[in-house]
C-alpha cells in the first residue's frame, strides 16, 4: 500500500501532463504483478468494488474525532478523505504491512454489515498517506488528474506497443491484466472477446471564426443530435450496445438489442423517437440505468438509433476508409428496422449557410451541428482537425447566489459549488447548481464573498445573503417535479459575476419557464 499511496500522492501533487505520464510509466515498469494491474484499474475506473459512502466514513470519523474538530477541519479541507486521513488518532500498528492486493480483496469481498469495522481496522494500521490512497480507493473519487487514456499511454511507454493498439484490446479485459502485461512484454495478445467496443472517434469545439479559415467544400455536415453516443455491435450470435466509454447498456434497450439484425458494428446516437417526434433528454434519461425494463415504459418510451458512422461490416474493417466512403457503405447497408436509421447529411456551401441551419434546427432536441472532414479516417480518441462540434449558443439567466459549499481536490480550501435562484414573487426559488466557467481568479473573489456574507451554516453548506447576481449559461431545460421551480437545467455553469447589478433585477421564474 505504501508505495501506491506514494503514487497517488505524486500525481496530486503534480500538475503537468509529461510528467504525470513519467510517474505512471516508472510505477507500471517497476512494481511487481498484481499490485500494478489493480492500480491500472483504479485509475481506469474497472475495479469493481463494494463502494464506501461519505455517510459511513463520517460516522467511523465521529466515534474518533471530536465533532467540532472535525467540522472545522472538513470546512477548510473540502476534501472527506483527506480530512479523515490526517485526523485518524494513531496507528495501533504503526507501519504495518497491508498490500493493494490486501485492501482491494477486503473492499471487494466484505459484506454491508462488517465493512464498517474492516474499514476502521485498516485506518488504525495504516499512516496518512496510506489512509488517504484507502479512502480514495474505497470511495472511487480519486480526483488526481489522471484520466484513463493518460494511464493507457502511460502504460504504451517504453513498450512496442501504441495506445491506440491497447485501446483496441482493452474492452474485456479484466484486473489485474496478468495477459495485457504479458502482451505488452512481447508475449501473445489477449484472448479476443465477443462483439467487443471498440475506441470512439470524438470532436472538438470550434466557432465561427475559426470556422472561415476552413473551406467548407472539404466538409460534411450533419445535426449534433441531444442523446446519448452509443456503438451498436452485432456480430456472430452476440448483440451489444455500449456507451461511449464502453459500458454495456443493452439491458436498458432491448428494443435496440432486438433491432440489431445487421452483422457489424455502427456509431451513433441513442434518443426516445416516438413516430418522427425525437423526445427531449429528460425522456431519455428515465431509460438510462434501468436493469429491466417495463412493458409500459418501452411503449411510452420508446428508444432508437439514429447513425452517422459505420465501423465494421461484415467482417471488414472500414474504419481506415474517408468518411465519404464510410458514409456511402452506410448509406447502402440494410437493417431492415424502424427503430434505426441515418442522421441526414445537411446541405451547405458556405459556412454562412450552416449558421443559419445551426440556428434554426427543425427540432428543440438538435443542440447544434457536427462538421467532419470528407476524407477523415475513424481514428481513436479525440484528434485535433477532423471532426467538429459547433453547439448552439446557449441559454443565459441572471441568478442570485443562495448557497455555497466547499470543493475537491485542486479546489480544496475554496468555496466553488453554487447553488442560484430566480424570484417567483417576493420569494427566491433554487433553479439549479454551478461548479465551473469561472476564472481561479474569479474562485478567489467569490470564496472571499462566500466567506464575508454567510448569514447560516448547514453542516458543510453556507446559506448566502442573497446579494450576488452571476449569469448562468445553460445548454438546455426540462420540465422536473423533483425541482422545487419545476425545471431542471442542463449543463449549467457560470459565465459571469455581475458585481455591477442588483440582486433585484435578477430574471425572474416566469422567465425560465418562458424558455422551456
Amino acid at each position: 500500500m505504501k508505495v501506491f499511496a506514494h503514487l497517488i500522492e505524486r500525481l496530486a501533487f503534480t500538475p503537468g501532463r509529461n510528467a504525470k505520464l513519467t510517474i505512471l510509466s516508472h510505477y507500471f515498469q517497476t512494481t511487481p504483478d498484481p499490485d500494478r494491474g489493480y492500480a491500472l484499474a483504479v485509475l481506469t475506473g474497472g475495479l469493481d468494488l463494494r463502494q464506501v459512502s461519505p455517510s459511513l466514513l463520517k460516522r467511523l470519523a465521529a466515534e474518533r474525532v471530536d465533532a467540532e474538530l472535525f467540522r472545522l477541519s472538513y470546512d477548510f479541507v473540502g476534501d472527506l478523505a483527506e480530512t479523515i486521513s490526517l485526523l485518524w488518532p494513531g496507528e495501533r500498528f504503526a507501519n504495518a504491512e497491508v498490500s493493494l492486493v490486501d485492501a482491494v480483496t477486503l473492499l471487494r469481498e466484505t459484506g454491508k454489515l462488517a465493512l464498517p469495522g474492516v474499514i476502521a481496522d485498516l485506518l488504525d494500521r495504516l499512516t496518512p498517506p496510506e489512509r488517504l490512497a484507502l479512502l480514495k480507493l474505497a470511495t472511487g473519487n480519486l480526483r488526481i488528474g489522471v484520466s484513463a487514456r493518460l494511464a493507457r499511454t502511460a502504460l504504451a511507454m517504453r513498450t512496442a506497443r501504441k495506445v491506440d493498439d491497447i485501446d483496441e484490446i482493452w474492452h474485456g479485459l479484466v484486473p489485474p491484466y496478468a495477459p495485457l502485461f504479458s502482451w505488452l512484454a512481447g508475449g501473445s495478445p489477449p484472448a479476443p472477446v465477443d462483439a467487443p467496443f471498440r475506441p470512439v472517434m470524438l470532436s472538438t469545439p470550434i466557432t465561427l471564426a475559426e470556422l472561415s479559415a476552413l473551406d467548407p467544400a472539404d466538409y460534411l455536415a450533419e445535426w449534433k443530435w441531444d442523446g446519448i453516443r452509443v456503438q451498436a455491435v452485432s456480430e456472430g450470435d452476440s448483440r451489444r450496445l455500449y456507451s461511449r466509454t464502453g459500458e454495456e447498456i443493452g439491458a436498458s434497450f432491448p428494443e435496440v438489442i432486438d433491432a440489431m439484425t445487421f452483422q457489424g458494428a455502427v456509431d451513433g446516437e441513442l434518443l426516445i423517437r416516438r413516430g418522427t417526434e425525437v423526445a427531449p433528454f429528460a425522456d431519455l434519461q428515465k431509460r438510462l440505468g434501468r436493469k429491466a425494463v417495463s412493458a409500459k415504459m418501452l411503449q411510452s418510451h420508446p428508444a432508437a438509433l439514429c447513425l452517422y458512422d459505420i465501423l465494421i461490416w461484415q467482417g471488414e474493417d472500414l474504419r481506415p476508409l474517408a468518411l465519404e466512403a464510410r458514409r456511402a457503405r452506410l448509406e447502402a447497408a440494410s437493417f431492415n428496422s424502424d427503430r434505426i436509421d441515418l442522421s441526414p447529411l445537411l446541405p451547405f456551401r458556405t459556412w454562412e449557410n450552416l449558421a443559419a441551419l445551426r440556428a434554426a434546427p427543425h427540432a428543440p432536441v438538435i443542440e447544434g451541428v457536427m462538421i467532419k472532414r470528407r476524407d477523415s479516417a475513424y481514428l481513436a480518441g479525440r484528434p485535433r482537425g477532423p471532426w467538429f462540434k459547433w453547439k448552439r449558443d446557449p441559454m443565459v439567466v441572471d441568478a442570485v447566489l443562495l448557497y455555497a459549499q466547499a470543493g475537491h481536490g485542486k479546489r480544496s480550501g475554496f468555496y466553488s459549488d453554487f447553488t442560484f435562484g430566480l424570484w417567483d414573487g417576493a420569494d427566491l426559488v433554487p433553479v439549479g447548481k454551478a461548479y465551473f466557467g469561472f476564472t481561479d481568479e474569479e474562485l478567489r473573489e467569490l470564496d472571499r464573498f462566500v466567506r464575508k456574507h454567510t448569514t447560516q451554516r448547514f453542516g458543510p453548506v453556507r446559506q448566502l445573503a442573497p446579494e450576488l447576481v452571476v449569469e448562468v449559461a445553460f445548454e438546455g431545460l426540462n420540465a422536473s417535479p423533483r425541482h422545487k421551480s419545476g425545471l431542471a437545467m442542463r449543463f449549467p455553469r457560470i459565465s459571469r459575476i455581475r458585481w455591477d447589478k442588483p440582486a433585484t433585477d435578477a430574471d425572474r421564474l416566469e422567465t425560465l419557464r418562458a424558455m422551456l
